[in-house]
């Protein structure tokens, strides 16, 4: 198995796991607190995850230049939004259902990774990433009879479109993360991706900070007394993105994020069992194709 696989399936675990505690911390925080945990409690971590590996594997400190600085106020920005717009999306519709509309993301990404990147992916990989984003479209209107109106009315309702557009902000993110790291001159790529995400979560952390001393300065004090369950949150996501921009930095955008959406897998486990939410037979279906869309990415990649 070639790394990069076994380190976005990690991500993609850990990625659920944060998100079901955000949705949990939705109760007692707002929508911009609970994203701010994610940052504000994960960027001492990743500045530590950086200093171990260059105390105790050796690893020399990359120097930092212009475009990385470009790339990762990008990115840094494009996350704190998309992160912003997931949290929101909790609060409209269930967790697996939420999490699935931002999972077209793959398609967006490739898009993206075209554009800025000059990225080519295969007609096999293309073809695998379509098959899992129509899995995603199932799970979008496994609640209604199954129609080409109801189709195209739940991806143009104002849900859809929020997870669609959370899911367009997090490619733009993946890019530019990529971007980021492949900009710093070595040591290698496990050094490289610990730097731009401990650069970057430090940036979003003082961001966030100023945004909400200007919009609501009793959040950060709501943010402080949940410092248990925060911090929960803060360690799984500097975790998951501690993998995925390892994962980004070797290999396309888009071969990350398609192979990602086995989060969804985690993320219908969690509805089911955590949550207790119902899952209908649509909804494992869309899911199965997810998984097929996957197996085919690995197989024609």
């Amino acid at each position: 198995m070639e790394p990069w696989i076994a380190i976005t399936i990690a991500a993609a675990f850990l990625q659920n796991l944060r998100s079901a505690l955000q949705k949990h911390l939705r109760t007692s925080l707002g929508t911009t607190g609970a994203s701010f945990v994610r940052f504000g409690f994960g960027f001492p971590l990743a500045i530590a995850y950086v200093m171990g590996l260059h105390h105790f594997a050796g690893y020399a400190f990359p120097v930092l230049n212009p475009g990385f600085v470009f790339w990762s106020v990008v990115g840094g920005l494009a996350q704190i939004f998309a992160t912003i717009l997931l949290v929101y999306l909790f609060s409209l519709r269930n967790f697996a259902v939420g999490t699935a509309y931002s999972k077209t993301e793959p398609v967006q990404a490739a898009i993206f990774g075209l554009i800025l990147l000059g990225e080519r992916l295969t007609p096999g990989a293309v073809a695998a990433i379509i098959v899992g984003v129509f899995g995603v479209m199932m799970i979008s209107v496994a609640r209604v009879p199954l129609s080409w109106r109801n189709l195209f009315a739940a991806l143009a309702g104002r849900t859809a479109l929020i997870g669609i557009a959370s899911g367009a902000v997090f490619g733009i993110s993946a890019v530019a993360y990529r971007s980021a790291a492949l900009s710093l001159d070595g040591p290698n790529p496990i050094m490289q991706a610990a730097v731009t995400l401990a650069c970057v979560t430090t940036f979003q952390t003082l961001f966030m900070l100023v945004w909400m001393l200007v919009k609501d300065p009793s959040e950060i004090g709501r943010v402080a007394r949940s410092w248990r369950s925060s911090s929960l949150v803060g360690c799984a996501g500097v975790m998951g993105s501690a993998c995925w921009f390892t994962a980004m930095a070797l290999q396309q955008v888009a071969y990350v994020r398609a192979l990602g959406q086995i989060e969804l897998l985690f993320t219908f486990a969690a509805s089911i069992f955590v949550f207790r939410e119902r899952i209908n037979r649509m909804e494992v279906a869309g899911c199965v194709l997810i998984v097929t869309g996957i197996l085919f990415l690995l197989m024609w990649k």
